[in-house]
């Protein structure tokens, strides 16, 4: 039976970064409860991942799967032009009042990448409206990754990302070196000089300046200062550009704040959320805006926002979303965050040393390990379901965001099989 299932998954599905013709051969999952994976041969995996760190309080969460068969008895989908719903409606008021003061208001979407095309479209089409036709390049940070859309591409890496194949086809943004100032350090001067070159040389033509908060999360799961973002957004207001935050990855507390722009204080012109949102459940995303992008966006030639997803609004997902994000809240997520956070620097920060190993790093409920050379997949899918432990390295990053229920005992466990696959497969 698993053979067969597998066999006819190798020939046929396509997954996500991977070849048709010289596949890895994926695991087979049963079922999924709590923190742990269950395999179609009876292994239960601790999921290090978090489904993409995306399912935050686990797996089948007992409150979010009672309200979302509640719902579904009720819709689990209706158009959203020209309807409305209550999750909606609900969902909306609770990211108002999580989020900055100033986003108040709200685009629902399908996923992150589409999140962040229209995000990029808000910016786009508020300068159009308000008569700065010129302002149509926005400025992405090099080691940065925002989705694999079109218009996400493009202010992806554009060299070590994985979208450099498709360069002669999206749009040519413009890109500044990745922050070097590290976390919990002040920007430094030559960042400074660089940015305010490149802005004062090109500032009539730039839309927005979009970039992951604090942590750049699959462009290469590296930190950078607070005081970096904020002069970030000090020079955008400076010279008339909006300021986009991409949270997908760092929102809802993973990086040790509710979102990482509260590092440094600030609030962009447009945020865009997505992955925990839901807890894992469904797909589901929001991209948030201030009443003058709204305004400027309505009262210009197009006079509406050209964009409109089939499944926007979705009721089921946001009645889910609301029900995670009030769990969420309703804890004292913030200690727990640390509770992670300590236990991950205890365990990596003895590897920091290891010969295979040229970097390890933890902010809030993330911990990776660098090794020196690249990790080999196949290897690691071969290995992991002996582990116990389900993580998915890329590139020469070995790293986790685990479910915020993990147990201190679990990450001990995770952090184990991260040096056994920097010794035995990198």
């Amino acid at each position: 039976m698993v053979d067969s299932l597998t066999k006819f998954d190798l020939e046929h599905i396509w997954h996500p970064y991977s070849s048709m013709t010289n596949p890895v051969s994926p695991l087979l999952v049963e079922s999924a409860s709590g923190i742990f994976i269950k395999l179609q041969d009876g292994k239960e995996l601790i999921d290090g991942m978090a489904s993409w760190w995306s399912v935050i309080h686990g797996y089948n969460h007992p409150v979010i799967t009672s309200e979302a068969k509640n719902q579904l008895d009720k819709m689990s989908h209706v158009m959203f032009g020209g309807l409305t719903h209550e999750p909606a409606i609900n969902l909306c008021k609770k990211l108002i009042s999580i989020t900055p003061s100033s986003l108040t208001k709200v685009f629902f979407s399908d996923s992150g990448s589409v999140a962040v095309d229209v995000a990029m479209k808000m910016a786009l089409q508020y300068w159009q409206s308000k008569g700065f036709k010129k302002k149509t390049k926005f400025v992405a940070l090099r080691g940065g990754y925002h989705g694999d859309t079109l218009g996400s591409m493009s202010v992806c890496d554009p060299d070590t990302g994985m979208h450099h194949l498709f360069k002669d086809l999206i749009a040519q943004q413009i890109f500044i070196d990745k922050p070097t100032s590290k976390f919990g350090k002040q920007v430094s001067q030559t960042e400074i000089d660089q940015i305010e070159k490149l802005i004062q040389s090109k500032k009539d033509t730039i839309a927005a300046i979009i970039l992951e908060p604090i942590l750049q999360g699959a462009g290469g799961m590296h930190f950078y200062s607070e005081d970096y973002l904020r002069y970030i957004k000090e020079t955008c207001e400076k010279n008339n550009i909006l300021l986009i935050a991409d949270e997908i990855a760092t929102g809802f507390g993973r990086s040790g704040k509710l979102f990482a722009c509260n590092y440094a204080d600030i609030e962009p012109d447009i945020m865009c959320l997505g992955k925990a949102m839901t807890g894992g459940y469904l797909s589901l995303a929001a991209t948030l805006t201030n009443q003058e992008i709204s305004d400027g966006i309505c009262s210009g030639e197009g006079k509406v926002f050209m964009h409109g997803p089939t499944f926007m609004g979705n009721p089921l997902a946001c009645k889910i979303s609301e029900t995670s994000i009030n769990l969420l809240l309703a804890e004292d997520w913030h200690s727990n965050i640390k509770r992670i956070q300590k236990k991950l620097n205890d365990n990596l920060i003895s590897y920091k040393n290891h010969r295979k190993i040229k970097d390890v790093r933890v902010l809030g409920a993330v911990g990776v390990i660098e090794s020196k050379d690249s990790v080999d997949m196949k290897k690691v899918q071969s290995l992991l379901p002996d582990t116990g432990v389900w993580l998915r390295p890329f590139g020469k990053l070995i790293y986790t965001m685990p479910p915020y229920i993990i147990k201190d005992n679990e990450i001990d466990r995770v952090c184990d099989v991260m040096l056994t696959i920097a010794e035995e497969c990198s």
